[in-house]
């Protein structure tokens, strides 16, 4: 029996191709800084899909996803489907932390610290 295909399934390339070339200006913001392994010398992949999900940003090394959240993501529904998808998520083993895009303009270097801490967080439990 073949086994199911988790990760970058073919089905969502072209909406993940897409993701990556609109990034939202928080989201591009915080690219610049986690690309070409610039964090901690990890790799990190933007708009990885995640069989049902695209991530924003994944750190497969680490089994740690970023996500940044909008204003789409305060209402009540919103709020109760991240919460389902970040408990999906957990169960692959793969932890989620997640700011406001606001944090990403206001305080980066305190989001940088935060994802540096979780990625070495993960280090030690791995």
């Amino acid at each position: 029996m073949k086994r199911p295909i988790l990760f970058n399934p073919k089905t969502s390339s072209g909406f993940r191709r897409e993701l990556r070339r609109n990034l939202t200006p928080a989201e591009a913001l915080l690219w610049s800084n986690l690309k070409n392994a610039s964090l901690e010398g990890k790799q990190f992949r933007r708009q990885f899909g995640i069989v049902p999900y695209i991530v924003d940003f994944y750190c497969p090394q680490c089994r740690l996803i970023v996500e940044l959240d909008g204003a789409v993501h305060e209402g009540p529904l919103e709020i109760e489907r991240d919460e389902k998808r970040t408990a999906f998520l957990n169960g692959l083993g793969i932890r989620v932390i997640r700011f406001e895009n606001r944090a990403v303009f206001d305080s980066l270097e305190l989001v940088l610290h935060s994802i540096r801490f979780a990625l070495s967080e993960q280090g030690r439990i791995s």
